[in-house]
């Protein structure tokens, strides 16, 4: 594992330190911080000639500082001649921009791919894409891992009695199905319309049988929670005796955890693909590590193993 480096920025270093755990290696030594004027500088402080690097960096808020970050190190290794580079993005920032579903709007999610192989990477990291489609916008390999089997097992071991798992909508109806599949329980799905540009849902149906049972509501991300909060309302409408809730992305924007706590899910659990400040948390809020799974994953790049056999 001599020629295996893991580098950190700033959106997550106790992410990047549980991997370099995992791994049994120490982190990499850079320099990655802000200038008065705002200017990013980054320095690698150690040999990275023909290495192998990891570069730990989810795309999180904040978006742009982040994603800046996560560029000029890609340019930094690729300059100092490292081997090969990944970029390991465990929160794909701009996923949910791709498509153009209005007259003249962008493709973000394309352009931050176009980026990301610009500025050096080889390959990329990453874990529960908004669109498994996504991957198809790199010119090199992607590697998408799912945090649908923690997920699984911590709700698998709780052994909910008459459980039904409900997509929050129906984009996410494939990967809720799945996690129905593992815990052997049927599936529910919310019809929801997003309100112009604004993050903000209306819930107008619950597709499926849910009275008298324990419903655990599955998507992608939470971000203002304006999604959870009203799946949640029209599942105990329709007679669902509590409702648990996951996701993979704890993006918690805005009144996401005020929400989170005024409302009547009995809890919510995230996999830490993003750092949940002690401000955002409460004790409603579960969080999963993923440093195992990303830093098995890793392993099995460097050393040339498959990485789907993870999931088999």
């Amino acid at each position: 594992m001599d020629d295996l480096k893991v580098f950190s920025g700033n959106a997550h270093p106790a992410l990047a330190r549980g991997i370099a755990e995992y791994l049994g290696i120490p982190l990499g030594e850079a320099e990655v911080f802000e200038f008065s004027n705002e200017n990013i500088f980054v320095r690698i402080l150690e040999n990275v000639r023909q290495r192998d690097v990891f570069v730990i960096q989810p795309i999180c808020p904040p978006v742009s500082k982040n994603l800046m970050e996560l560029f000029i190190m890609l340019d930094a290794l690729k300059r100092a001649s490292a081997g090969r580079i990944t970029a390991v993005t465990p929160y794909y920032g701009y996923g949910r921009t791709d498509k153009k579903d209005q007259p003249r709007v962008p493709i973000t999610a394309r352009l931050v791919a176009d980026l990301i192989t610009t500025a050096g990477a080889n390959r990329l990291l990453t874990v529960d894409l908004h669109a498994a489609q996504i991957q198809g916008f790199f010119n090199i390999p992607v590697d998408e891992l799912t945090a649908l089997y923690l997920l699984s097992h911590y709700f698998g071991e709780k052994a909910l009695d008459d459980l039904v798992v409900v997509a929050t909508d129906i984009g996410i109806s494939k990967r809720a199905r799945d996690l129905a599949a593992r815990l052997n329980a049927p599936l529910a799905i919310i019809e929801k319309r997003r309100l112009g540009n604004i993050s903000e849902t209306e819930t107008l149906n619950v597709i499926g049988d849910v009275a008298g049972r324990h419903a655990l509501t599955v998507d992608d991300e939470i971000d203002t929670g304006g999604s959870l909060v009203g799946a949640v309302s029209a599942l105990l409408e329709q007679g669902a005796i509590e409702v648990y809730a996951c996701c993979t992305h704890p993006v918690f924007s805005g009144s996401a955890v005020q929400g989170i706590a005024s409302s009547p899910v009995k809890e919510v659990v995230v996999a830490d693909t993003i750092p949940v400040p002690d401000h955002k948390r409460n004790e409603k809020i579960t969080i999963l590590p993923v440093a195992p799974l990303l830093g098995e994953a890793i392993h099995r790049i460097h050393t040339g193993l498959s990485v789907g056999a993870l999931f088999e």
